[in-house]
């Protein structure tokens, strides 16, 4: 075990910048980390000498639990990850192996906490016995280096699959009869121009849409600042269920409407798309702002209605403005994903974005356009502060706003 000396915060923490702050919670986030890591290494002891001839009590857990004051299941989780991540001794005297000694050691290191630890040892646990020594240490690698990075539903979708690897033919399915499906969805536009969703889903449509919930909904990363997703898990669904109409839409195998695709007609005055500021009207009903109108044009299948002083029709739906289905698959193979530094979102769920804006005569060409996700393509057409361009190699960079780099480097996603 080793010493870990205390942190002290500095005196006047409202003196201290973006980056300072950040650092200072990641650093002390490492320390707790150790020191609870610590712990554990002490209860395995203490497990190992017996709470009864030590303390006179019956167990671990009930003695942790009056000790730290905390509950009997925290305390009773607490000690079982301990004996599982840390090396201990059986009645006899010879050593007991840990059961995940590579994430022990993870954690002695305060790179993992027991968000990470609990996913973790859940999908050990449940590979089959007759898995070899090889392939479970080989699992449990892959899993700790997932966990250095990532939250708990990372871990348990990365387990997941991994579990599908080592037992592909999973539990043995019963032949039970399926009832026939039963599902209805109801859809009712409110008079402030809001659309309420509500229905019914059967079990084998509710587990679809929840493991879309859970995979499209996911929190984003923490940002190499620190910053973490704010939504609320509400939130996180609906933006999951627009990304994924969104993707149906603008798939290349959408069902069409009378012979085109699913669009939405977006009117604009000229002078509000070009300065921004103003209203649209999205299907001749809706009012939307000028701002999101611009996020909209730039890859949506919408058709911009772009009006003059008189109200004229000067433009519907020009072919330059979207991407071709050639160009969106250039850009996937340049950009991999949304091209914001340090975000993991997929090309599927990503929009193609207009370096210079489609409404101030910029082209539809792959040197004036990036894949975002909405999220960061929001960032992007909003007060941020980020900019964007193309640099010399053709690949997208970012430039972040003074107050988190007074030099302004340059940054690139290299995930």
């Amino acid at each position: 075990m080793s010493s870990q000396r205390i942190l002290e915060p500095p005196q006047e923490l409202w003196r201290a910048g973006a980056r300072e702050l950040a650092h200072g919670v990641v650093e002390r986030l490492s320390v707790a980390r150790q020191a609870l890591a610590e712990v554990g290494q002490f209860l395995v002891e203490i497990e190992a000498r017996g709470p009864m001839e030590l303390f006179g009590h019956g167990s671990t857990a009930g003695w942790f639990a009056e000790t730290a004051r905390i509950s009997p299941k925290e305390a009773g989780t607490t000690v079982a990850r301990a004996v599982a991540l840390n090396e201990g001794r059986n009645l006899d005297g010879t050593p007991a192996p840990a059961f995940a000694p590579l994430a022990g050691a993870a954690a002695a290191e305060g790179e993992l906490g027991h968000q990470q630890l609990d996913p973790l040892l859940a999908v050990l646990k449940k590979i089959p016995a007759d898995v070899s020594a090889e392939d479970r240490s080989g699992a449990e690698r892959i899993l700790v280096n997932l966990a250095r990075n990532a939250g708990p539903q990372q871990i348990a979708n990365g387990g997941a699959e991994l579990l599908g690897h080592l037992d592909p033919d999973g539990n043995e399915p019963k032949d039970e009869d399926l009832k026939p499906p039963s599902r209805e969805v109801h859809l009712r536009k409110r008079d402030d121009g809001w659309w309420r969703l509500n229905g019914l889903l059967d079990p084998e449509f509710g587990a679809r849409a929840n493991a879309l919930f859970e995979t499209w909904g996911q929190r984003r990363p923490v940002d190499e600042d620190g910053n973490r997703d704010p939504r609320t898990p509400g939130e996180r669904h609906g933006d999951a269920l627009f990304d994924a109409i969104h993707y149906a839409m603008t798939n290349d195998k959408a069902p069409t409407l009378s012979g085109d695709r699913t669009t939405v007609v977006v009117t604009i005055p000229l002078d509000t798309l070009t300065s921004g500021l103003g209203m649209a009207c999205v299907d001749e009903v809706t009012q939307i702002t000028a701002r999101h109108a611009r996020l909209l044009a730039c890859d949506a299948k919408i058709i911009p209605a772009v009006l003059g002083a008189e109200s004229e029709p000067l433009d519907i739906g020009r072919a330059a403005r979207t991407v071709t289905p050639a160009q969106r698959r250039a850009l996937n193979l340049r950009d991999h994903g949304c091209a914001f530094p340090g975000c993991h979102r997929r090309p599927k769920h990503c929009e193609a974005h207009h370096i210079l804006p489609w409404g101030e005569l910029g082209d539809t060409d792959l040197n004036n356009l990036c894949l975002l996700c909405r999220y960061h393509h929001m960032v992007i057409h909003g007060q941020s502060g980020w900019k964007v361009h193309i640099a010399t190699d053709g690949r997208p960079e970012f430039i972040p706003p003074q107050y988190l780099d007074p030099l302004q480097t340059p940054r690139r996603n290299n995930h």
